[in-house]
C-alpha cells in the first residue's frame, strides 16, 4: 500500500488533484458553476502531462550533459519507469486531445495559448544548458503557468472578473511561487555539497528566507483584508484558506529539520492545494 501511494506521489498526484480543487474553487468565486464536465478533466491531464514531461527532460538532460547533481527519489522512479511514462504521456494527451472537442471554445483558444506557452518552456528548459542563467525564472514562471491553467480556464467563460477574482488568484500565484521556492531550498539542505541550481542557490537561504516570510505576510494580510471587504460569504472563506494554505507553507519553512525527514515537506506542501476542498 505504501508504494501504491508513494509511486502515486511521485506521478505528482497531489499535485494534479490539488489543481483540480483549486479550480473548483475558482469557479465557485467567479460564478461559473457548474463549469462544464470536461474542463477539470482536461486540466488534470494537462497537469499531470507537464509535470511528468519536465521530469522525464530533467533526467534525459541529467545523463546528456553528466552535471554531477543529484537525483531526487522521484527522479530516480522517472528514469527508471521512462519508458512507460511516456506511453503514458501519450495516452493522456491523446485523451485530453478528444476531450477538446467538448470543450467550449473559449476554454479551447484559452488552452491552445496556454499550451504553446507551456511547450516553449519546457521546450527551452530542455536545450538551455545546466547553468544557464534563464533557469533561474523556472520558479516564478511555473508559478504562474500553474494559476493560470487554473484561474484563466475559469475566467474565459464568464463575462466580467471582479477584483476580488484578482485579488484571490495573486495570492494563489505567490503560494505557488512560495511553494516552489520553499522546494529549492528544502532540497539545498538536502544536498548543501551538491545544491540544485535554482533560485535557492542563486540567492542564499539568508535572501530566500526573508522573501518567504514577506511573502507569507502579504499573502496572510491580502487574505484578512479580504475578509472585510469581500461581501460574497463564499470570497471570505476562500481568502481565509488561501491564507491559511500560506501559512501551513510557512511552518515548514520555520521547522526544515523536522519536515526534511522521508521527504515530509513535499507530502504536506503539495498537499497544501488540496485544503480548497475544505470551503468547498
Amino acid at each position: 500500500m505504501f508504494t501504491y501511494i508513494r509511486n502515486l506521489y511521485y506521478l505528482s498526484f497531489p499535485v494534479v488533484i490539488g489543481a483540480v480543487l483549486s479550480n473548483k474553487m475558482a469557479a465557485r468565486l467567479s460564478d461559473v458553476d457548474p463549469i462544464h464536465w470536461a474542463t477539470p478533466i482536461v486540466l488534470a491531464l494537462a497537469v499531470f502531462i507537464i509535470y511528468t514531461v519536465d521530469r522525464l527532460l530533467d533526467v534525459q538532460k541529467d545523463e546528456i550533459n553528466a552535471t554531477g547533481q543529484p537525483l531526487t527519489a522521484r527522479h530516480r522512479f522517472h528514469r527508471e519507469h521512462a519508458p512507460v511514462l511516456w506511453r503514458l504521456v501519450i495516452g493522456s494527451a491523446v485523451l485530453a486531445v478528444i476531450l477538446t472537442f467538448f470543450l467550449p471554445s473559449s476554454v479551447v483558444k484559452f488552452g491552445i495559448v496556454l499550451g504553446g506557452v507551456c511547450v516553449a518552456y519546457v521546450g527551452a528548459v530542455f536545450r538551455l544548458p545546466a547553468y544557464h542563467p534563464a533557469l533561474l525564472l523556472k520558479e516564478p514562471l511555473v508559478a504562474t503557468l500553474y494559476s493560470a491553467g487554473i484561474w484563466g480556464s475559469v475566467w474565459v467563460q464568464r463575462p466580467t472578473i471582479s477584483n476580488v477574482d484578482i485579488a484571490e488568484c495573486l495570492m494563489f500565484t505567490g503560494i505557488a511561487f512560495q511553494n516552489l521556492l520553499l522546494f529549492a531550498v528544502m532540497e539545498q539542505l538536502e544536498s548543501p555539497r551538491k545544491p540544485m541550481f535554482s533560485l535557492a542557490s542563486e540567492w542564499g537561504a539568508d535572501r530566500c528566507d526573508m522573501i518567504l516570510r514577506w511573502l507569507t505576510f502579504v499573502i496572510i494580510a491580502t487574505g484578512l483584508a479580504l475578509c472585510f471587504l469581500a461581501k460574497d460569504r463564499f470570497a471570505q472563506r476562500s481568502a481565509l484558506m488561501l491564507a491559511l494554505m500560506s501559512l501551513t507553507l510557512y511552518g515548514i519553512q520555520r521547522y526544515p529539520a523536522y519536515f526534511l525527514k522521508n521527504e515530509r515537506y513535499r507530502w504536506l506542501g503539495d498537499g497544501v492545494f488540496w485544503m480548497p476542498a475544505l470551503v468547498l
